[in-house]
């Protein structure tokens, strides 16, 4: 089996964020704030960084986000 480089598609996560789930507690942003902020005006999800390299320290942060996230508004593709 070839391995894929780590410039693949393969070797990112692509961060999405759904607004109309959000309920603006601001775990994701707590939990990752590198990869995702609240809007000051609304206090919703914003995504910092789109697309995340896997072996990019904020990951881990990242995917911890995900699981905490108590309206499921946030995820890793």
């Amino acid at each position: 089996m070839a391995s894929r480089p780590d410039d693949s598609p393969a070797a990112e996560w692509r961060v999405r964020a759904s607004r109309d789930r959000c309920i603006g507690s601001g775990m994701c942003a707590l939990t990752a704030p590198g990869v995702f902020d609240q809007d000051h005006e609304d206090g919703f999800v914003q995504v910092l960084r789109p697309r995340l390299p896997r072996t990019d320290p904020d990951a881990a942060a990242a995917r911890e986000a995900v699981g905490t996230c108590p309206a499921q508004a946030i995820g890793l593709r």
